[in-house]
């Protein structure tokens, strides 16, 4: 069976398959016209069959593309095609070209373990830098995340993706969709979780969790489900890195947590504000943990969420015009500085009544389960000890957790024991391992068999020329047979495509034409047959062929046709 080479709106012809989201695939391509190799993502048929989203697409794809600088992947162009379904009916396919980038994801970087402090100092002002200047032009990216920034094979950052998260959302009827379909939570500011309008500020509140996670190997927050994660940027404060990771230079926690604060205003204003205190991190003094405490108090205070509330309706009565004096009264600023005196005292009150409330079912001797996860296991066997509670160790493997560090406890952290009660410690072991299956050999569908049975998964399958094998046949895989990963990583697939590529042999000799189309390249049958409607050459010339030139099936015969006339 010949495969066709799809070719876009007549002009961009789909090559390989490089990647694929929760909202498209990336395809090498070829743009005929101007003849150079770009890259071109397809909108998935879900997401396609929305007319409102394909405007909204279309639109953001061109901001987009207006767009030129070094750290930003170029959008060449936006378009719309359609295709046949199975059922016959014409569905529209909406594409982007862009510029094919020879690199690797900073998700990929991540995965693979620990990222240098320069490194991830360096990553960050690249992103920055991008932001910096889409800011600047009116574009807010709104979907910062490793997943949309590439390293380059130079180690130059380049992010892509502009203006794509806002045509999702503005198509959106709620930040549960929202979220489903733009990429993981982890990566949300709180304005985002909430479903409320963000400006640039959002797009250095998920640079600050790129941050967070390039240094500690972990993202801020995680949960069970998206909304979870939603649920603890807008309500829970972050540990500082270093308490994380005690490498860390003590001098980052400030920075990054200023980047995390719930509150907008508390955040830096713009990308080079930012860009310049991680540059001051080289020079500056390490904070002292009295103006962390203080600084942790003044971004997250003791119930965040009211703050955050509390500074939100104050600043939208302050910017409030609709409302009028309609009798003389005190200046502004006596009313202002009395609205804040009140609210702080209300705020005091209400914590002072929940410290003193009295609790007759906890004991005198009591102490509350500190929160150990992701400590090593000594030091929080010392944490507890302070808090005269004793420590008892179960392994278990988790993906997510370093080996040596503390996953979890029971009783759970915020728990109110008694003194010297036993506390279950798990300890990662790593990641729960898999062995990767013998795959070469294999058809497509048998190597997805193999490795789902072993607890893998399948990820990028190219397809290339073999003339000895039959479609979808597996040449090689990205990991070899018996290697240890871990439970649910992706191998990428080298197969057969099925396919070798002729040329009109029309005026080649009949030797020449048979000697390539035999050859190991190629590995076809030829079959010679005359025409004497036409006069005879010597050597004998072939003046025809059954298949036409392109891609044919493997070990397919062809017919060369030559003259035998007088």
């Amino acid at each position: 069976m010949t495969i066709e080479t799809r070719v876009l709106s007549g002009r961009y012809r789909v090559d390989d398959l490089i990647g694929r989201g929760g909202m498209a695939s990336v395809y090498r391509g070829y743009d005929q016209t101007l003849g150079r190799t770009v890259a071109i993502k397809i909108l998935k048929a879900d997401l396609a069959g929305d007319a409102a989203f394909r405007t909204r697409f279309r639109l953001e794809a061109q901001a987009a593309s207006r767009m030129a600088h070094p750290t930003i992947v170029r959008v060449f162009d936006a378009g719309e095609d359609v295709e046949v379904g199975v059922d016959g009916q014409e569905r529209p396919v909406p594409y982007i070209v862009m510029e094919l980038v020879h690199g690797r994801l900073l998700k990929e970087i991540i995965a693979e373990g620990s990222v240098p402090v320069d490194d991830a100092l360096r990553y960050v002002d690249g992103i920055l830098e991008a932001l910096e200047y889409s800011h600047r032009a009116g574009v807010v990216h709104r979907d910062i995340k490793p997943g949309n920034v590439m390293i380059t094979d130079a180690g130059r950052v380049k992010v892509m993706d502009f203006g794509i998260a806002r045509a999702v959302s503005d198509s959106s009827s709620t930040v549960a969709e929202t979220t489903a379909i733009v990429g993981t939570a982890a990566y949300f500011s709180p304005e985002q979780a909430k479903g409320e309008s963000v400006d640039a500020r959002a797009d250095l509140y998920s640079t600050g969790v790129v941050l967070y996670e390039l240094l500690t190997g972990r993202p801020p927050f995680r949960g069970e489900t998206p909304v979870a994660v939603a649920y603890q940027h807008v309500s829970e404060a972050p540990l500082p890195p270093s308490e994380i990771v005690e490498s860390i230079p003590r001098a980052l926690d400030a920075i990054v947590l200023r980047a995390l604060a719930k509150d907008p205003f508390q955040r830096p204003q713009d990308a080079a504000g930012f860009r310049e205190a991680l540059d001051e991190t080289a020079d500056g003094k390490a904070p002292t943990k009295r103006q962390m405490s203080a600084l942790s108090n003044e971004l997250y205070g003791p119930n965040p969420r009211q703050a955050a509330e509390t500074a939100r309706s104050l600043r939208q009565l302050s910017t409030d015009t609709t409302m009028r004096r309609t009798q003389p009264g005190p200046p502004v600023a006596w009313i202002w500085a009395g609205v804040t005196v009140l609210a702080v005292l209300l705020v005091a009150v209400l914590i002072w009544v929940m410290q003193i409330q009295p609790n007759d079912d906890v004991p005198t001797n009591s102490f509350t389960v500190p929160n150990v996860v992701d400590m090593s296991y000594d030091r929080a066997v010392e944490t507890l000890e302070a808090q005269e509670l004793t420590a008892s160790r179960v392994n278990e493997p988790d993906a997510s957790i370093a080996a040596g560090n503390v996953t979890r406890t029971t009783p759970a952290a915020g728990t109110t024991v008694a003194s010297g009660q036993q506390v279950t410690v798990y300890v990662s072991t790593g990641p729960d391992t898999a062995s990767v299956p013998a795959l070469e050999g294999l058809s497509e569908t048998a190597a997805r068999s193999a490795l789902e049975g072993a607890g893998l998964s399948v990820g990028s399958i190219r397809r290339t020329t073999d003339p000895a094998l039959a479609a979808g046949t597996v040449i090689s895989a990205s990991a070899e047979a018996e290697t240890q990963l871990a439970k649910g990583t992706a191998v990428n697939l080298v197969v057969a495509s099925g396919q070798v590529v002729i040329v009109n042999y029309t005026g080649y000799t009949l030797d020449g034409a048979k000697r390539e189309l035999e050859s190991d390249s190629k590995q076809l049958t030829v079959i010679a047959t005359e025409d004497p409607g036409c006069r005879a050459t010597t050597p004998p010339t072939v003046s025809g062929q059954s298949l036409a030139p392109g891609e044919v099936p493997v070990h397919s015969e062809i017919t060369l046709t030559v003259c035998s006339g007088s």
